[in-house]
């Protein structure tokens, strides 16, 4: 008996430690994961706080030589950019991992959607930016964001793709059969019934496509190219974020410099906040649904 409790003492032992070892590496984990994104944003926050004043928001940028200005324009100009490719990447990204999970199973298109998806979430994004300056701003003759819109959408919906699919994956069958036992069609079983239930996760991945093209430079500066003034047409060349912050970066001068730290820390401010927006909204329509 003492043999007998000395090792379920010491079986009991060795799994609180294995338990308590576990943990700590678990939370370890977590703090690699995340120290990098608080020491860039503390370090974003050094260096370009400072520089963050009404003007930032409010005034365009100031000719070369002259103090001042900001980067109201292409604050607006990001804004509309990837409110471009949000409308036309998240639908088709969505609808394409619905039918490889839904209706395309085991079939040959479904198998050439999903290579290609693949393929084009390893394509460089100056890649993508040299293919649609040749495919649309080649034929418009100008730059415009439109074009831009198109490219950074290309690069949204191979990850919507994905993510939708494994997604849906994850819904138990035994849910689709009681829709179907009910006479409820597939397509519709699919839309309100498998969408619904793996939402959050889908969600999850736009958002995570919407934060991957949000600081892409490369393929605005073969399509949206810039701009120093107020523009708001679409076929039109309009400022963003990401090409400001290139110009002001690569230039000789200081103040140019103090701005483009500035507008590095607005963008990855705003792609925060956004992000978290869309979770809280998100979460509240799931958990009223669920109610």
């Amino acid at each position: 008996m003492d043999f007998h409790s000395k090792s379920m003492r010491l079986n009991t032992l060795r799994r609180s430690v294995m338990n308590h070892l576990i943990t700590a590496l678990s939370i370890l984990a977590t703090l690699l994961v995340i120290a990098p994104l608080v020491a860039i944003l503390v370090y974003l926050i050094y260096k370009g706080a400072s520089s963050l004043n009404l003007a930032f928001f409010t005034h365009i940028p100031a000719p070369v030589g002259e103090p001042g200005g900001g980067m109201a324009n292409s604050i607006v100009g990001s804004g509309i950019v990837l409110g471009l490719s949000s409308l036309m990447g998240v639908p088709i990204g969505i609808a394409a991992g619905v039918y490889l999970a839904e209706f395309g199973r085991g079939t040959l298109l479904a198998n050439a959607v999903r290579f290609t998806a693949d393929v084009l979430n390893g394509v460089p994004s100056i890649v993508m930016g040299i293919a649609i300056y040749s495919l649309v701003v080649m034929q418009q003759k100008h730059f415009s964001a439109l074009a831009g819109g198109i490219a950074l959408a290309i690069m949204m919906v191979p990850t919507i793709t994905r993510t939708t699919e494994e997604m849906l994956a994850t819904v138990p069958h035994a849910i689709r059969e009681a829709a179907l036992g009910l006479g409820v069609p597939k397509w519709r079983t699919a839309i309100s019934v498998s969408l619904r239930t793996a939402s959050p996760g889908i969600i999850t991945g736009c958002m995570l496509a919407f934060a991957r093209v949000a600081g892409e430079t490369a393929p605005l500066l073969f399509t949206a190219f810039g701009n120093q003034f107020w523009s708001f047409k679409l076929n039109e060349p309009i400022a963003a974020l990401p090409l400001q912050i290139f110009v002001y970066a690569i230039s000789p001068y200081d103040e140019w410099h103090r701005l483009a730290w500035a507008g590095a820390l607005v963008l990855i401010v705003l792609i925060m906040v956004s992000v978290t927006l869309v979770r809280i909204v998100a979460n509240r329509g799931v958990l009223k649904g669920a109610s």
